[in-house]
């Protein structure tokens, strides 16, 4: 079998049907959604499954959401035969990469992403802030802009997704500046708002942080089972101490998904598998590395696909 990454997706990878058709092809898939709605005492599987897609959206939907069908996906991979060498997630993609290798179990999991998500949220309403997609600009000139910026509020890079694709967060004035700014060396089309309700992995979200850090010491984290690559440090982690401590971090720390990617494919990884809703990360380790087979398992035809091609390499 082909030595395989398996990736988590973060918010933004939302939408209303997903998880329904492994639902109800694989047992496996529903009793993780009847476990997520038993574990929050409401029909979380419903949101999923139906909508809307405005409830779906809302921060403290989203994150439970993406999660939950994360994992009812890597339940069901995990059933066919297919086991990672190491596994990452993307943000909020972080909590899954850590039911992945058994550093939390579901039912923590998805409590502690209820009291990140809350935080998040309420963080969010305090202030009008945003985040953008900056494509075609390098990182040193992207920080310059961001510190020429900084007279109109909080702005830093967010995401260190791949080449020639970096996300910005922070005070919506200052957003922009850094937009216009950008229009004026790559083009309008290549410097957009993203359609997210807060200022993510920037210091806007210094409350929820706070908030994120006087709970987390209640969960249970053991050691990793399978190697773990961490959002904040894009390095392997492997002590439960370090990674809470990452967790808190990275609330208002950016994530290094190039860093990781190309630590995961020095280790000898061939196959890089996106689990839950969309292609996100995928189409990123494209960008990233020229040689790398790049999958993904959100509904019956990916799954049929990917385990084709990783049973049979």
């Amino acid at each position: 079998m082909a030595e395989l990454a398996f990736m988590f997706p973060g918010q933004g990878s939302q939408q209303v049907g997903m998880g329904l058709e492994l639902a109800q092809a694989y047992p496996t898939a529903s009793a993780t959604f009847d476990e997520a709605d038993s574990v929050l005492g409401r029909r979380l599987s419903q949101l999923c499954f139906e909508g809307p897609a405005t409830a779906l959206q809302q921060t403290e939907n989203t994150q439970l959401a993406v999660l939950t069908c994360s994992i009812a996906a890597l339940r069901v991979l995990r059933e066919l035969g297919a086991s990672p060498r190491v596994v990452a997630g993307h943000s909020l993609g972080e909590y899954s990469a850590l039911v992945a290798a058994q550093v939390l179990d579901l039912s923590d999991a998805l409590h502690l992403v209820e009291h990140r998500s809350l935080f998040m949220a309420e963080a969010s309403g305090r202030q009008d802030c945003a985040m953008a997609t900056i494509l075609g600009l390098d990182e040193n000139t992207l920080k310059g802009f961001c510190r020429e910026a900084q007279s109109a509020g909080v702005v830093q890079v967010a995401n260190y997704n791949c080449p020639g694709q970096l996300i910005i967060s922070g005070d919506v004035a200052a957003v922009q500046k850094v937009i216009e700014r950008g229009k004026e060396e790559v083009g309008a089309k290549r410097c957009r708002l993203l359609p997210v309700s807060g200022a993510f992995h920037s210091a806007l979200m210094e409350p929820a942080r706070v908030q994120l850090q006087s709970v987390i010491g209640d969960f249970d984290f053991h050691p990793p089972q399978t190697e773990l690559v961490a959002n904040v440090t894009g390095n392997f982690v492997s002590t439960p101490d370090e990674i809470r401590q990452l967790l808190i971090d990275q609330v208002t720390r950016p994530v290094q998904w190039e860093k990781t990617i190309r630590l995961i494919a020095g280790t000898g990884v061939s196959h890089f598998v996106e689990i839950g809703p969309g292609k996100v990360l995928r189409g990123l380790v494209r960008r990233i590395l020229d040689d790398a087979a790049c999958l993904n398992v959100e509904d019956i035809k990916s799954l049929e696909k990917t385990v084709e091609s990783i049973i049979t390499n």
